[in-house]
């Protein structure tokens, strides 16, 4: 039997991917968290084979979280799973040592698969992520300038691009507001940008949002 613990920070998506896994008879749910404090909470009680964990959390973010399971929990086989595109965050989650990345909105069956996958310690790369994978490693010096923004720059300038404030961002993030303006400028200086319409444009252009 498969066991799983699940890291989501909504409860209708959590009971959506609960309800998927239960359609498995080698897999089983055996715990859920909203986030890292309740994760580690969980993890001091029962090991998984498998964790699914969200990238956008608030607070600590998944790849965040991810780096400190690293390095105090050791090898834990880490399923991320996202609403962003995978030419946003996939390449991001298998170097921080994910072993496999899935968008929310692909198919259901898929993530059967990647769950089977990942607990026989195997990588799960949907065909989108494998092809960005070789485009990657077949032509490196082709990389963006958002490429060099951390997950945090990167949440802010997608947030910023779908219109949403400062304020908004910071409490979606679960940061103060002084933060997010680091965020952002840090993110107008690196993409050598100047405003908020720039940074939209930007990210329409790239296909960030």
């Amino acid at each position: 039997m498969i066991k799983v613990i699940l890291c989501d920070d909504h409860a209708m998506l959590r009971r959506g991917v609960r309800d998927t896994l239960a359609e498995a008879t080698d897999i089983r749910v055996i715990g859920e968290a909203d986030g890292y404090a309740s994760l580690r909470e969980l993890l001091r009680q029962q090991r998984p084979d498998v964790l699914l964990l969200d990238v956008d959390l608030p607070g600590r973010s998944g790849l965040e979280i991810l780096a400190v399971l690293q390095q105090e929990e050791g090898p834990l086989r880490t399923l991320m799973v996202s609403m962003y595109p995978e030419d946003q965050y996939a390449l991001r989650c298998l170097k921080a040592g994910a072993m496999g990345y899935l968008n929310k909105g692909g198919d259901p069956a898929a993530l059967i698969t990647a769950v089977r996958t990942v607990a026989q310690g195997r990588k799960y790369l949907p065909p989108e992520v494998a092809e960005l994978l070789a485009k990657h490693l077949s032509a490196p010096e082709s990389a963006q300038l958002h490429d060099s923004l951390s997950e945090r720059e990167l949440q802010t300038l997608c947030k910023i691009a779908t219109g949403k404030k400062l304020a908004q961002i910071a409490q979606e993030l679960m940061i103060s507001p002084k933060t997010v303006s680091v965020y952002r400028a840090r993110t107008l200086e690196k993409l050598g940008l100047s405003n908020n319409a720039e940074l939209t444009v930007y990210a329409i252009r790239n296909q960030l949002v």
